[in-house]
């Protein structure tokens, strides 16, 4: 049996008199892709926000290979070394070339030294296939490829999990695809993902569990296979029918 890497247990949250998550549990084991899909405003986003304490929760509890990170006195700086994050916006700093981008948090919070940071930071920019960029800035790259900075930027810490929260909405079609592959090439490798994201032809073909969320609770999780053949009245069902046709 494989270990639970994210084990995530009656989690609640809410913006004033609005229950974004109600009483959410979801489990993530190591090397699996789980994908979160559901409608607009259903907590996706809000429910990995969570898991790294961008959002702080109201009730529950989320552990981190077996270390509840909601606890007193728990080190946040070494929570998001353990948790990474991609985002929909890029968020690099545009004064700084793509390698420095990447090796920032290893220096500044690691203490690493420029040798060894930058020696890390191109094997990530390698997995991501832009070690032939470290020299360019931001303003010289494309929208993927910043995106895949961005990976390699949350990849060099080697985080136990890797959140990806809509990492391909704010690009280009045509620049979709390179971000999805890097994504794919890292569930090969073993990484331990949770995404959300619309892209469900990605989720039907890479993810180990798709989990759908409505109203802020999951309703519904397996393999696209069995969500797609699940009861004719499957919310499930009918919202990826839907974004594959």
């Amino acid at each position: 049996m494989k270990e639970v890497v994210l084990d995530i247990r009656g989690l609640r949250k809410s913006f004033g008199a609005n229950e974004v998550l109600k009483s959410v549990n979801l489990g993530v084991s190591r090397g699996e892709l789980v994908f979160i899909i559901g409608p607009s405003g259903s907590g996706k986003s809000t429910l990995l926000r969570c898991c790294n304490r961008l959002e702080e929760p109201d009730g529950g509890s989320i552990m981190i290979e077996g270390e509840d990170i909601l606890a007193r006195g728990s080190d946040l700086n070494h929570l998001r070394q353990r948790v990474g994050m991609v985002f929909q916006q890029f968020n690099l700093y545009p004064h700084l070339r793509a390698l420095s981008n990447v090796t920032l948090a290893l220096r500044k919070v690691r203490r690493m030294s420029r040798t060894l940071a930058d020696e890390a930071g191109m094997v990530a920019l390698q997995r991501v296939g832009l070690a032939h960029k470290a020299r360019a800035y931001p303003g010289e790259l494309s929208g993927g490829q910043q995106q895949r900075v961005a990976i390699a930027r949350a990849l060099v810490l080697e985080p136990s999990i890797m959140l990806f929260d809509e990492p391909t909405s704010a690009l280009d079609p045509e620049l979709v695809a390179e971000v999805l592959q890097v994504m794919r090439d890292l569930r090969q490798s073993g990484v331990t993902m949770l995404v959300v994201s619309h892209e469900m032809r990605f989720a039907r073909d890479a993810a180990d569990r798709i989990v759908f969320m409505e109203h802020g609770s999951i309703v519904e999780q397996g393999t696209s296979a069995e969500l797609m053949s699940g009861p004719p009245g499957s919310r499930a069902r009918a919202f990826m029918a839907e974004a594959l046709s």
